[in-house]
């Protein structure tokens, strides 16, 4: 398998629950207490109805490949060790799309509608940190 030890972003207010709770193995998203509707990216409101009622909840970290790219040449020096990558949004059953890698699996094999669940890979300098990734069902 290649190099999957991914760059973190750096965490702010708004997200370093997010980033905590995947270091204990946890995708968290975010739910409206007005509209009902749960989003992925976490931020402080809903992009459905604008209400900043929103709340987090652990999502049951699996879903469906919406779309996805293979990526066989990047001349990044930090991504040129990890090609070929897969890069794909991820439906999540919860409703929420959200863009990370898949992995675990041959990247000829991932299909559009690929039941998948959630793992988590290590991130960050020191690789403590760990970031969603997607393997198959």
């Amino acid at each position: 398998m290649a190099d999957h030890n991914f760059q973190l972003p750096t965490p702010d207010p708004s997200t370093q629950e997010y980033w905590d709770a995947a270091c204990r193995h946890e995708l968290l998203i975010k739910r409206c207490g007005s509209c009902e509707a749960a989003h992925f990216y976490p931020r402080p409101f809903c992009p459905h109805c604008w209400s900043t009622d929103v709340h987090w909840e652990v999502a049951s970290g699996k879903g469906v490949v919406y779309t996805y790219s293979v990526v066989r040449r990047n001349d990044l020096p930090a991504f040129a060790s990890r090609v070929p990558y897969v890069p794909a949004i991820v439906e999540l059953h919860e409703g929420p799309r959200m863009m990370a890698n898949v992995v675990g699996v041959d990247p000829s094999s991932v299909r559009i509608g690929m039941e998948v669940h959630v793992d988590f890979a290590p991130a960050g300098e020191d690789g403590e940190a760990l970031i969603p990734v997607f393997c198959p069902a």
